[in-house]
């Protein structure tokens, strides 16, 4: 028996713990009684064009072409589609021919990954991170190699980037908008990255792929943008997913995409076709695969993630609690009023609050709310988080 599987099998991600923990409390005793902030589970519904086009493509496909398989890498047409959609969007080439369609954006990364990653290979990745990165990376024998971005605003931290790069050092991996804290980085910040980067390969002598996870790109408020790696650094693989900027998480849908301009850019694409060959991530669902060309461009409401983000930092800081201001994804990076988050988890739960303690994130004292809820969730929340507040004495 593969023990490091079982061992992954047998003690699920914190998130998904809690999550349960939601659904039984909600079983027991009604909706009202938890207030749960723990998944990334959109709650407002897709854009209009997908239901539309959903029921064109049921109504107007013939059955086995509907739910046949396509080529491994995905319909060539949708694939058309995303790429010149991409390079209108961001002004920069993109080949179809290197795009894949994936099962999400988790198939998209975990591809990438066995590509690129050699046992020996040293992975970077910027803390606060997604949990299952660790798993992802682990799994295609890679060291992880942590860089925490610089509080209070969780920017990049590029001197320590820099330190943490060695000759071992594949690739790098950043996601932006940041799950869990909001943040996302500027077209400074990238431009800066990407110096680093190119002066990094010519001093190590090989590729250091950089690796944008981007499943949050057009979840951003206030006028901010999402500026894309393509335009800045030749080395770039982009891993994507429709489940948040869509609502269709559990559609799994997305795709990885390699520049045209990358170091050995076809040799890349086919260890990501033969990674995802390996893993069975092969074809991804086909009837999503056909709404897309439909649905590029379209995002959910965001309106209701910026009143609840509002609404949310508003009052827990009135309250006397501190936040990272999120400017991307829906997400709020609450600090816990004591070093032990987990030991905050507990006490917030006998108020009923569920929210993810930052530990599994990478980096302690922190506490992850999902505030992709309702708005009625948001505001009958309010009066526990006072409660909570008062409990350490922040009012």
């Amino acid at each position: 028996m593969n023990e490091v599987a079982r061992e992954h099998g047998a003690h699920r991600s914190v998130i998904r713990e809690l999550f349960e923990y939601a659904r039984e409390k909600k079983a027991e005793g009604g909706a009202g009684a938890i207030y749960d902030f723990t998944l990334g589970n959109p709650s407002v519904p897709p854009p209009a064009e997908v239901t539309a086009a959903l029921l064109r493509a049921i109504e107007t496909t013939e059955p086995t072409a509907l739910h046949g398989y396509t080529t491994a890498a995905g319909d060539p047409a949708v694939r058309r589609a995303i790429a010149d959609d991409l390079s209108a969007r961001y002004g920069v080439e993109v080949d179809p021919t290197l795009l894949y369609l994936t099962v999400g954006a988790a198939a998209a990364l975990s591809a990438v990954f066995g590509a690129v990653l050699s046992p020996g290979d040293e992975a970077i990745v910027i803390s606060p991170y997604f949990p299952e990165y660790r798993v992802f990376l682990s799994h295609a024998g890679a060291t992880v190699v942590e860089v925490t971005a610089k509080a209070p605003d969780f920017s990049l931290d590029l001197e320590k980037i820099g330190e943490a790069i060695t000759d071992k050092t594949a690739l790098l991996l950043y996601n932006s908008p940041n799950n869990p804290t909001g943040a996302v980085v500027s077209r400074e910040e990238l431009a800066a990255l990407s110096d680093l980067l190119r002066a990094k390969e010519k001093e190590v002598g090989h590729p250091i792929y950089l690796v944008a996870d981007e499943p949050y790109r057009e979840l951003i408020y206030d006028g901010e943008e999402v500026p894309s790696p393509l335009a800045y650094y030749d080395d770039t693989v982009i891993c994507y997913s429709f489940s948040k900027s869509l609502s269709l998480p559990g559609e799994r849908i997305g795709y990885v995409l390699v520049s045209p301009r990358a170091a050995e850019a076809k040799a890349l694409y086919e260890g990501v076709m033969g990674a995802a060959r390996a893993l069975g991530y092969v074809c991804a669902p086909s009837l999503f695969q056909k709404i897309l060309p439909a649905c590029l461009g379209k995002v959910s409401s965001l309106e209701t993630y910026d009143r609840n983000r509002k609404k949310l930092y508003g009052a827990l800081t009135s309250y006397g609690f501190t936040a990272v201001y999120p400017r991307g994804a829906f997400y709020l990076f609450l600090k816990s009023p004591e070093a032990d988050a987990t030991a905050f988890l507990a006490r917030a739960k006998a108020h009923g609050i569920l929210f993810v303690p930052s530990d599994s994130f990478g980096v302690p004292g922190y506490v992850r709310i999902a505030y992709c809820v309702s708005e009625k969730e948001i505001e009958d929340s309010l009066p526990a988080f006072r409660a909570l507040a008062e409990e350490y004495g922040l009012n």
